[in-house]
């Protein structure tokens, strides 16, 4: 059940549930610990709802084997890098409200521009990572 808002993505990101309901998800220090384990459950056709700040480049790369990734700029500028099969492509969001769609098995990373705010929804399952090179 949902509770009374408002809800802060700063604190409480949402799963999205392949039943279209949807859980409030509570953010403290474990909480990567706890997603990534299998914790809080494996996300199969489901979607993360995150918020994320950002003052420096992003120390991996990640890969989402199961669904496109939107990623919304809200403040600040960012730089997307996605490995893709010509070659690197990069995508820049510099204006609050702009986004990058992130294709199904595209390995991405994030360069920044100063602090930054983004917003994702991520199909979570089967997330890979690896260092930046």
């Amino acid at each position: 059940m949902l509770r009374a808002g408002p809800l802060d993505l700063s604190s409480t990101f949402l799963r999205l549930r392949a039943d279209a309901s949807a859980e409030p998800l509570n953010v403290d220090e474990t909480f990567w610990q706890r997603l990534t384990s299998g914790q809080l459950g494996d996300f199969h056709h489901e979607r993360l709802v995150a918020g994320g700040n950002f003052e420096a480049d992003w120390p991996m790369w990640e890969m989402h084997p199961n669904g496109d990734e939107m990623v919304c700029l809200l403040s600040g500028s960012v730089t997307f890098l996605l490995e893709e099969t010509q070659g690197t492509r990069e995508v820049v969001l510099s204006k609050s409200g702009t986004y990058v769609l992130v294709p199904k098995g595209i390995w991405h990373t994030a360069r920044t521009h100063g602090p930054c705010r983004m917003l994702f929804i991520t199909p979570g399952e089967g997330t890979l990572h690896r260092p930046a090179r």
